[in-house]
């Protein structure tokens, strides 16, 4: 099936933090080391052929070290994408798993070079193939996916267990010295099917609203740019003590130009008279 992307992302600082430790990588495009957060939502549609790959980045550790642990995955991620984009079509698993052994080792180098020892961020990535949709991620930043049945997370939470002061700890993220623990990112994969929504967000979204009620929100019919608008508008006011990332997706069904219609009428109807 040729399909279309159809897109819409921000990224908010959120109503306590004075930083903003979430990045993302959408369209090619992704924020500086330092920032405030975006302004606007930015949208629009693409191929999937175009710019298959999405990502939500929700950096951690202290003086700046998050905000540039998830730059620099952001950053490794588009180059990852440069290199090897003709892979995903047939290839999305592997393409993930070595994108984040990529980004991995670039933040591990900043760490070492610059002798900070507690640096790192989460990672949530969809992408695109020509059948299948792949998923991967580390940490707690998620991905869901609704369709007209139903609504539900396809990510997992890599934390040790719940804690009732703070967050819990997080078992695998971007960062990790190899020696002491292996990088062993959550893969999974659906067929593409028209109407299905992907949503990657950071726990800006999730540690404000429930399943329950992003769900709520998916089951209204309004567009992916409204829909982004209302979950950062509802984190907002249950809080807001996080940073907020949210890249919304819906599959559409790419027609076919004129041209290319009456090329495959043409080679139809020789197939007949042969």
């Amino acid at each position: 099936m040729a399909y279309q992307i159809k897109y819409a992302y921000t990224c908010h600082i959120g109503k306590i933090r004075n930083n903003n430790e979430d990045n993302f990588w959408c369209c090619g495009e992704f924020l500086n080391a330092q920032n405030q957060g975006m302004s606007h939502i930015q949208s629009g549609c693409r191929k999937q052929s175009e710019l298959p790959v999405m990502a939500v980045f929700d950096g951690m550790g202290g003086e700046s070290c998050g905000e540039m642990a998830a730059f620099l995955a952001a950053e490794s991620c588009g180059m990852h994408y440069k290199e090897q984009k003709d892979r995903i079509g047939r290839e999305g698993e592997q393409f993930l798993l070595e994108a984040c052994e990529k980004m991995n080792q670039a933040v591990c180098d900043y760490g070492t070079e610059n002798r900070i020892d507690s640096m790192g961020t989460t990672a949530a990535m969809l992408a695109f193939g020509e059948d299948m949709i792949y998923g991967c991620n580390l940490g707690d930043s998620r991905i869901y996916r609704s369709n007209c049945e139903k609504f539900g997370q396809i990510s997992e939470d890599h934390t040790l267990g719940r804690h009732f002061l703070g967050k819990a700890p997080l078992t695998q993220y971007l960062g990790m010295q190899e020696e002491d623990l292996k990088l062993a990112p959550s893969l999974t994969s659906y067929p593409v099917v028209e109407g299905d929504r992907y949503l990657i967000c950071s726990d800006g979204i999730t540690d404000m609203l429930s399943d329950g009620e992003i769900a709520d929100i998916f089951t209204r019919e309004i567009p992916v740019e409204e829909t982004v608008q209302v979950l950062v508008e509802r984190a907002l006011k249950k809080g807001g003590r996080d940073n907020i990332t949210v890249i919304l997706c819906e599959v559409m069904n790419q027609k076919e130009n004129w041209w290319k219609r009456m090329w495959n009428q043409l080679k139809r109807h020789e197939g007949d008279i042969s």
